[in-house]
């Protein structure tokens, strides 16, 4: 239909028609196979949005000659499912390979919806092909996980964007109506973030605005100027929520300013919460430079408390001025292994008593208990240091925290190893 969007005109309906996800379906495709030979394995496909989870579960079902039943999560129940199953069963005459079962956004099924298909998925009664753009290993139940073959779907590439972008300008009778003969199809890329969906409604709507400007081309500046506030897929309580985070972190720990902005930026524009940023941000002035530069976790608390106070616009500027910082700082660690290796040991010798010359002796019922007794305060010494044991009797002394090889921390360990010999 001339009036549905271009993306669902140019949805194909055979696999040979699909753009990308060679990994799965090229000549060396993990599926192949099995397509070969007539078969399809349950299947989950985890991935964003536009990537083509849907159009690719039927493409395969039409592949391997099974009928197809569809249910999206977000309206159907466990009724809707058993429906499906006794469609399929009563079928299986005629169709021996089973019914290929399409559920989207499976992982809003709960716990006894997603059980509702175990049996019917072991026997082979369906093939299963569950889609979802949360990580399966938290929302899909273990015993339905092991039951099907788990793909990443990828988003659409540089190439991939252009293949597409050419097949709807050839194919599309709109498209070819428009006139317009040659795009750039790398500033398209910039506004789309590999969602095929997203690229191709731009497309549309970019190629109709220069159609009645009556041009023949579309250039990065008409990009730019007609496309320029089109949203960022960013899911603030997804997986792409912490692996932002987590390559703005790691970027930082690699002492890279540049890359720790880049992504700043990324996790801003998609709407993620300053405060979230300024939180990382003070975990990675402990975690990653610690004593190296204590001035560090001062910064990065100074930006916390700027970013709640300002809010949004304004908040980007300390955040950069802290991601600046920290990237730029010496790094150490030492504090970070130091206070997870004392817990281990914690945990390892058990609840063992504190000495009596290390308690608190706060009335005389205490003291005449010996709490106290035999304590050295160091205060009384001019150099303010006693040799003195500060663990518990029978443990033996161990090192947690090792200076880093950095300026501040070499100073440290100048200062223990002149107190502990015995600290390396």
């Amino acid at each position: 239909m001339s009036n549905a969007p271009l993306a669902e005109r140019m949805r194909p309906k055979r696999l040979e028609g699909i753009v990308g996800q060679s990994h799965i379906l090229g000549p060396n495709g993990a599926l192949t196979p099995m397509l070969s030979m007539g078969r399809l394995p349950s299947l989950l496909f985890w991935g964003p949005p536009g990537v083509g989870k849907t159009t690719l579960a039927r493409a395969l079902a039409h592949e391997v000659d099974m009928p197809f039943s569809s249910l999206s999560a977000v309206s159907a129940g466990v009724k809707d499912i058993r429906q499906v199953i006794q469609l399929a069963d009563g079928d299986a005459m005629f169709h021996p390979k089973g019914r290929v079962l399409f559920i989207d956004e499976i992982h809003r099924f709960s716990k006894s919806q997603q059980d509702a298909l175990l049996a019917a998925v072991e026997k082979g009664v369906i093939t299963l092909i569950g889609a979802t753009t949360e990580n399966p290993s938290f929302e899909v139940n273990d015993a339905l996980l092991s039951r099907c073959q788990l793909f990443v779907l990828k988003p659409l590439e540089g190439d991939d964007i252009k293949q597409l972008g050419e097949l709807a300008l050839r194919e599309d009778q709109v498209m070819q109506a428009s006139g317009i003969e040659k795009v750039d199809w790398e500033a398209m890329q910039a506004y789309t973030g590999g969602d095929a969906r997203r690229f191709l409604n731009l497309l549309e709507n970019l190629v109709t605005t220069a159609s009645s400007m009556q041009l023949k081309g579309i250039d990065q500046a008409f990009v730019d100027h007609h496309a320029p506030n089109v949203s960022r897929h960013y899911d603030r309580a997804g997986d792409q929520h912490f692996d932002m985070a987590s390559a703005l972190i790691k970027s930082i720990r690699g002492s890279d300013p540049q890359a720790s902005l880049y992504w700043t930026s990324r996790m801003l524009l998609g709407g993620e919460k300053p405060e979230f940023i300024a939180r990382r941000l003070v975990i990675a002035a402990t975690e990653d430079i610690g004593l190296a530069n204590t001035q560090a976790l001062i910064q990065a608390n100074a930006c916390w408390q700027a970013v709640e106070r300002l809010g949004m616009p304004e908040a980007r500027i300390p955040l950069s001025q802290c991601v600046i910082y920290l990237a730029c700082s010496a790094k150490s660690h030492a504090s970070y292994r130091a206070i997870d290796k004392a817990m281990e040991s914690a945990q390892r010798h058990g609840d063992l008593p504190v000495p009596l010359h290390l308690r608190n002796a706060s009335n005389r019922a205490m003291k005449d208990l010996g709490h106290g007794k035999g304590y050295l305060y160091p205060h009384d010494d001019p150099s303010h240091f006693v040799q003195q044991s500060y663990w518990p009797e029978n443990l033996p002394h161990e090192t947690y925290y090792q200076p880093a090889d950095n300026p501040s921390e070499a100073k440290i360990a100048e200062w223990l190893s002149d107190r502990w010999p015995s600290i390396e």
